[in-house]
This record gives C-alpha cells, sequence and structure tokens, in this order.
C-alpha cells in the first residue's frame, strides 16, 4: 500500500469528518493514537475535549447552546488495562463493557451499526491498541450503510500485528464535504508517523480545514513501560 502525506491527505479535504490514527511512532518505541472531530453545524462545533480519567470525553463549550446532545456528546478515548479503546460515539462504552466480560473487540461491535442521522447514516469507526509485554497491536474497524442503504449494515475490521516503526493508519468518517455526506470507502490509508508528539500534533491539527476543525486528541504509549504522554487542542478556549 502508498504511505500518503498526512498533511497534504488532510489539506486537500475539507470535511473528512471525524477520524482516527492508529501506529508505531519511527523510533519504535511508542504506539500512537490521535482522534480528531470536525462539524458543520453550531451544534457540532460547540463542543471541546476534556481529561476523564485515563481518557477524554466531548463536553458542550457553551452549554446554553447545546441542542441535541444524543450523537455529539460521548466518551471517545477509554482504558481497559492493556487496551487503549478509540471511537467515534458510544461505541467507546459498549467495547469497554464487552471486552471487560471476556468479548473480543470484533464481538462487541456486533451490537452495533452506523449512527441513524438520515441521510447521511455516519459510519461507526472505532479503533484498539493492545500493549503486550515487549510490543502492541492495533485494529480499526468501521459500520457502514449499504451505499446509503439503511436497510443494511456493512462491518469490517482491519487488524495489525508486529507494527511497523514509523506507520500508522488512517479511518475517517466521510470521503469529503457533501449533501449527503459519502462515506469513507475502502482501507485504513498508510501514513507516516514522527518520534515527536508535538510535531505530530501540529502536524495534523494545522492541516486540518479552518472552519470545520473542532478539537484534537493525541497519545504516545511507551511500549515497554506503559507511560503516556497526551495532547489535546480545542478550536474553542476560555
Amino acid at each position: 500500500m502508498k504511505t500518503i502525506n498526512i498533511c497534504e491527505e488532510l489539506k486537500n479535504n475539507s470535511y473528512p469528518g471525524r477520524g482516527i490514527i492508529l501506529g508505531k511512532s519511527k523510533d519504535g518505541n511508542n504506539a500512537v493514537i490521535a482522534y480528531f472531530i470536525m462539524g458543520r453545524s453550531g451544534n457540532s462545533r460547540n463542543r471541546v475535549f476534556v481529561e476523564d480519567g485515563d481518557g477524554i470525553r466531548t463536553q458542550a463549550f457553551d452549554p446554553s447552546k447545546l441542542e441535541d446532545p444524543s450523537l455529539i456528546i460521548y466518551a471517545p478515548v477509554r482504558v481497559l488495562g492493556n487496551k487503549t479503546i478509540v471511537t467515534n460515539g458510544d461505541q467507546t462504552d459498549t467495547i469497554y463493557e464487552l471486552m471487560d466480560k471476556q468479548m473480543t473487540f470484533e464481538q462487541a461491535l456486533r451490537s452495533r451499526e452506523f449512527e441513524p442521522d438520515c441521510p447521511n447514516y455516519t459510519p461507526r469507526i472505532s479503533g484498539i491498541v493492545r500493549r503486550a509485554e515487549d510490543d502492541f497491536n492495533y485494529a480499526l474497524s468501521i459500520l457502514k450503510s449499504a451505499d446509503g442503504d439503511p436497510s443494511s449494515c456493512r462491518r469490517y475490521t482491519f487488524s495489525y500485528h508486529y507494527p511497523i516503526s514509523g506507520q500508522g493508519h488512517f479511518i475517517h468518517t466521510y470521503m469529503q464535504d457533501g449533501d449527503p455526506l459519502p462515506s469513507f470507502e475502502g482501507e485504513p490509508k498508510q501514513i507516516e508517523i514522527p518520534d515527536d508528539i508535538d510535531v505530530f500534533t501540529d502536524m495534523l491539527w494545522d492541516n486540518l480545514n479552518e472552519d470545520n476543525k473542532v478539537s484534537l486528541f493525541v497519545r504516545y504509549i511507551n511500549i515497554e513501560n506503559g507511560e503516556t504522554q497526551t495532547r489535546i487542542v480545542n478550536k474553542n478556549q476560555d
């Protein structure tokens, strides 16, 4: 698979929607997670990421302007033992709760499907990073309608074992802006991941569309000892 330039990819797409990147830093020392959200409506744009224990949650920046919280307020990131879960909706909780009952990532997602936001039927994208004793693996999932037909749900999981240093994979909800919004197609895109969390954070944030970007979360997890570095960027600031 061809490795794409993530800066150019983001710069040339005004609305990829919500996106997950999982991979391994170039020096081979860290598992890497990134998650961003974008918004076109005032309700979607009225959000920030806040820390919540080992994970994060979305929160209304101005509670007085919050309209419908059902699809925009959730915990995108939760940690279960040696596993970090990241998703674009409340399926984070589904995965966490069912994996805590010894189900697999794929089994947990069988109880969910795309979002009920007609006519877009936004895909549910999910990722998981599992740290082992001296390495890690990761997986990405997308649950989407059948080309906009809500009578059928298509489920895809992409698993990556023995990740390659400096390489990551990027999945997002929409191919580009549109009405209705066209769902992501194909395999997750292969990108390069640098050693420095601040360099990577700036690369992503600076190239997301200025009008539509809302929040970004980036975490580097040391493979050897599990120590984490986390960055959160919110367009809305107090």
